[in-house]
């Protein structure tokens, strides 16, 4: 079916409208992820300092046991997310919590975002509860103590005994690439509560709490600062995957307007061609008669 000039012209400018709201977010996708990473990259120093505590708790009182913890009945935390336009990334996040999940007994799952939660329902997980992520950078650090609230349970249980916690979420890789990950957040790991045979510093630790109370404080700012990394750390790659969408699309929107303008030049091409040729012909037949 033949194009006219008139209904190429509103396709074009429809096209031109749509590749301008898709600019519009490939741009709000990269200013949005600079936030996030400047608060990655800030709660890793913060981390560092937390792992050294703990080891100076450990040489101060000696190797840390903790009682066996069985596989069933963990608690895994998911970071997705709450909108769309970002490709399969919370379907593969999913994919790697189903796997994680099947060879458990009973895996509780608490997820972030709502799409998330559309991704874990269609394959067969229900979380338990599901809370919004955090709409800036300075909504981490609420979000992260809404999660350590909820793990903690009542005030008085202890954090490093008899619970299995694992936090799921897209990493960002070398050249731009992303995996999902699911870490081990509880119980702790074995080289945090181990005495180093040799403290590097002449001055050795101490401390004046009570070695419960400390180790207790240790753990959960230690869940708070791991909450909070993995959060930060999926908001970042959650934009990454939009802004490598909105690239895609924006693609294919320059590729469809060259050719659309191609058909425009060729619809007008035609059209004034055959306008000389009405007046061409037009002059003809009026020198006709002159003629005769």
């Amino acid at each position: 079916m033949a194009r006219t000039l008139e209904s190429l012209t509103r396709h074009h400018e429809t096209l031109t409208s749509i590749r301008g709201i898709v600019h519009a977010m490939k741009t709000l996708s990269a200013l949005n992820a600079s936030p996030y990473e400047a608060a990655a990259r800030s709660i890793e120093t913060y981390h560092r300092t937390l792992i050294a505590g703990f080891l100076a708790f450990a040489h101060r009182t000696g190797d840390i046991t903790l009682s066996p913890v069985p596989r069933a009945g963990q608690l895994v935390v998911v970071f997705g997310s709450d909108h769309g336009l970002c490709g399969n990334y919370n379907e593969r996040l999913a994919d790697s919590v189903a796997a994680h999940c099947r060879g458990t007994n009973a895996c509780r799952l608490l997820c972030i975002g709502a799409q998330m939660n559309d991704a874990l329902v269609d394959r067969g997980l229900r979380p338990d509860a599901v809370l919004l992520p955090p709409a800036s950078a300075e909504g981490i650090g609420r979000l992260a103590g809404e999660v350590v609230t909820r793990l903690a349970g009542h005030p008085g249980r202890d954090l490093f005994q008899g619970r299995m916690i694992s936090l799921a979420f897209t990493e960002r890789r070398e050249a731009g690439g992303q995996t999902p990950v699911i870490r081990q957040l509880l119980p702790l790991a074995p080289e945090l509560l181990t005495r180093e045979q040799r403290w590097p510093s002449r001055a050795l630790p101490d401390y004046t709490m009570a070695p419960d109370a400390l180790l207790a404080a240790l753990v959960r700012n230690h869940i708070f600062a791991s909450v909070f990394r993995a959060s930060a750390e999926a908001m970042v790659t959650e934009n990454a995957a939009r802004l490598a969408r909105m690239q895609q699309a924006e693609q294919a929107v320059d590729d469809r307007l060259e050719a659309l303008n191609g058909d425009l030049r060729s619809v007008r091409q035609s059209e004034i061609t055959s306008e000389l040729l009405d007046v061409i012909i037009g002059f003809e037949a009026l020198k006709k008669p002159a003629r005769r």
